[in-house]
């Protein structure tokens, strides 16, 4: 470590964390941008207060750019955060300058330095200590077991697309809860697993006992989902076309301390519903956003299907600007900013329980 003197003290310094699973390279550069040095510590409690005093040693440490703050350096932030530093989320330099830099630890850390200095930057981390955490650590359970019990459902009706003519003729036709009761009662004689009818009904069986479980699962996440996205922000519940699914994407999204987002355009842009433009010469016109956060997108969507099924206002709305000779996916792009505006002056109205 640097031996500090009350002079070097007096000098501002800024940080750059390039994260990974175990271990964590800093780098720290001055305020002109060169480099005063690099370092790498474990990525434990120790570690972090470790880098923490290395930075300190050689001046005033104002603000540190981390990379991964949602994954690997999600601890790191959270001590930074805690003694009062400014932490920027700062993402992997591109390809581009990859290639002309190189690619090592080092490099990566002071170019997360140079980023939270010039400002090229200035994302604020989420924070993971609230009921916005929870609720996102459930829903990734939740999220799991609804893909995994799709999956297993999609295996289930292909097994009996290739099964015999009996089998065959006996499960097709039936709906889904009904294929799935009648699968998870089958009774193979196991003895006779080298037969290929009876291979099949035992994979049946098991696939369709997997789906009860599964679906046992989801239903249990959802006794605790909807009254914790109920308690952090009721006022979302009570949207048109919003539910416990899609206000849980949007709260996640958000995060605990939704004061980082500036603007309601800056969450469009973050759920992927800002329209960029896509003009040419005499053609002025713009298009779907694909960047920003696809699940939130996603959850977008979800409301924007809902009143156009079932709200008057948006059904005539869709009329009016079909008529104007807009696209549906156009409409559909336009309704997701409408909806990703009145869903941020929700988000950030103040609630006790969003409170940081």
């Amino acid at each position: 470590m640097p031996s500090i003197t009350p002079e070097d003290a007096a000098i501002e310094v800024v940080g750059g964390v390039d994260t990974h699973l175990d271990t964590h390279t800093a780098a720290v550069i001055d305020t002109v941008g060169r480099v005063l040095g690099t370092e790498q510590f474990p990525a434990t409690a120790a570690g972090y207060t470790a880098l923490l005093a290395w930075m300190r040693g050689f001046g005033r440490l104002s603000r540190a750019g981390v990379e991964g703050t949602g994954a690997y350096g999600a601890g790191l932030a959270r001590r930074l955060r805690k003694e009062h530093f400014e932490v920027i989320e700062v993402d992997r330099p591109n390809r581009k300058t990859r290639r002309f830099h190189g690619k090592s630890d080092p490099i990566d850390a002071i170019a997360a330095a140079k980023a939270a200095l010039a400002g090229e930057r200035t994302g604020q981390p989420k924070q993971r200590d609230g009921r916005v955490e929870a609720l996102r650590n459930l829903r990734v359970a939740r999220r799991s077991a609804v893909s995994q019990r799709a999956d297993t459902q999609r295996q289930i009706k292909s097994l009996i697309v290739t099964a015999g003519d009996e089998l065959r003729a006996q499960l097709r036709g039936l709906k889904v809860k009904q294929l799935i009761a009648t699968c998870a009662n089958l009774r193979p004689d196991r003895a006779d697993a080298g037969s290929p009818a009876t291979a099949t009904k035992i994979a049946l069986r098991s696939l369709a006992r997997r789906h009860q479980q599964l679906s046992a699962e989801i239903t249990d996440l959802d006794e605790l989902l909807e009254p914790l996205v109920a308690a952090i922000n009721p006022d979302l519940l009570a949207v048109n076309g919003v539910g416990p699914e899609v206000a849980g994407q949007i709260l996640v999204t958000a995060g605990e301390n939704h004061d980082r987002l500036t603007s309601e355009a800056a969450f469009a842009m973050l759920c992927g519903a800002a329209p960029i433009p896509a003009s040419s010469g005499k053609t002025t016109r713009h298009r779907l956003n694909r960047g920003g956060d696809r699940q939130a997108n996603s959850a977008l969507y979800t409301v924007v299907v809902n009143r156009l099924r079932w709200n008057p206002r948006t059904r005539a709305y869709a009329e009016r600007r079909t008529k104007e000779g807009l696209s549906k996916k156009e409409i559909i792009r336009c309704l997701k900013r409408y909806i990703a505006r009145e869903l941020y002056h929700l988000i950030t109205a103040k609630h006790p329980e969003m409170a940081a």
